[in-house]
């Protein structure tokens, strides 16, 4: 799965969009569509805000110049500052090396016993090291553990170069995974975060591929929460100092050099709901820790994430013309998660908005529409709507009847 927050994920045009507002969601499921067409006003995707927005209690001050931070269970966007402002990633550049090398790993190019023999290029490469030996065979568990706990550059460009041949080709495939991903504002011209004009991202963008890595690749992530890596006779520590203060953190990465300063990107899992922080710009390593776990803490004593529609649950039931079925329930496959400031919850607005007429044949799985869900007259989050059964075709004259009623609407 990928996430994209705050992004719409599908648009019905508004000449074909009918909308019905419920006071809350379990009225919806029954709930018939009003008749008059949406109003000519911005969509509900444009106006998508940040949770926090809606909360009386402040986030608390970071002395950074971005932040954000993000719950993945529902995919939104809790708090930010300073969201989509280019920045300089350093090491957080890392998650997007792991998240190719694990893609290649599932793929079967790559395998964790597998030995890389080290060039001279990774080698030489400068910054955090492993201290791998030019020409010394590795294994891509050990340069893994490099690369993530201890933040080797060498290990890096080593594992770059063991799936795509080249650090070069590698980057390549990091846009390319960028791209795939929706990270709109993100570039790199290296593997392992160094220091380059052209080498940009944003915090919005961080966090999305944080969500990413941790949803598509859970096998990988025991990685982040190691906290120590002892290779060539030399132990390192995990930068991470969160492991050590809370027993809930179970990654993600640090990254620093002069002129991007001291960034985190953390996540915990508490009772079953993880959030990821992304913080850069800090003055020192102590600042990054201390303010990431402020806004941790923040995200989850002041927010819920509450389920408001279950697997397979529908969110309405629309009218079908033409078809064998009168009507057919809309929704998604999955559940449709929600955060919303603490105690909130019951005060969500479930809007859906679907083509229509709706014409059979319908296919399951066919998105026809978009759910938005608001809270004080704001959408917070936006979801497409699938027909969730086949409708066929009616006959010759089931048809023609329904072709006239249309007409006399």
């Amino acid at each position: 799965m990928t996430f994209s927050p705050l992004r719409p994920l599908t648009a019905v045009s508004r000449n074909l969009a009918l909308s019905i507002a419920l006071a809350c969601a379990p009225a919806l499921a029954s709930a018939q569509a009003d008749s008059a067409p949406a109003p000519a006003t911005a969509s509900a995707a444009e106006q998508v805000v940040a949770v926090s927005e809606l909360s009386s209690i402040p986030a608390p001050t970071v002395p950074a110049k971005a932040w954000l931070t993000l719950d993945v269970n529902s995919g939104q966007i809790v708090g930010a500052n300073n969201p989509d402002q280019q920045v300089e990633p350093a090491s957080l550049t890392k998650l997007m090396s792991a998240y190719v090398v694990f893609e290649a790993i599932k793929a079967g190019r790559l395998s964790l016993d597998q030995e890389v023999t080290v060039s001279e290029k990774a080698w030489r490469t400068e910054g955090s090291r492993m201290f791998i030996n030019v020409n010394s065979r590795v294994s891509v568990d050990e340069l893994l553990q490099g690369l993530i706990v201890q933040s080797g550059n060498d290990a890096t460009v080593a594992l770059a170069e063991a799936v795509a041949g080249s650090e070069a080709a590698f980057v390549a495939l990091m846009n390319e995974e960028a791209q795939r991903q929706g990270l709109a504002n993100t570039h790199y011209t290296n593997s392992p975060g160094l220091p380059d004009p052209q080498h940009m991202t944003t915090v919005r963008d961080l966090a999305t591929l944080a969500a990413n890595l941790v949803a598509d690749f859970p096998e990988f992530l025991h990685y982040y929460s190691q906290k120590e890596f002892t290779y060539n006779k030399i132990k390192q520590p995990n930068r991470n100092r969160l492991l050590w203060a809370d027993p809930t953190v179970d990654g993600l990465k640090t990254g620093h050099t002069s002129s991007a300063g001291y960034c985190l990107v953390s996540t915990a899992l508490r009772d079953g709901r993880r959030v990821v922080s992304v913080l850069v710009g800090a003055d020192s390593d102590a600042a990054r820790t201390e303010a990431s776990l402020k806004l941790l803490n923040w995200s989850y004593q002041n927010f819920d994430t509450i389920k408001l529609f279950d697997q397979g649950q529908p969110a309405v039931q629309a009218r079908v013309w033409e078809g064998e079925a009168e009507t057919v329930d809309l929704g998604q496959t999955t559940p449709i998660w929600i955060t919303v400031p603490r105690g909130k919850g019951p005060e969500v607005k479930p809007i859906a908005r679907y083509t229509q007429p709706l014409i059979a044949p319908l296919a399951k799985g066919s998105e026809v529409g978009t759910v938005s869900l608001s809270l004080d007259g704001k959408v917070l989050r936006e979801e497409p709507l699938a027909v969730m059964n086949d409708v066929a075709q009616a006959g010759f004259f089931g048809r023609m009847y329904d072709k006239i009623r249309l007409m006399l609407q």
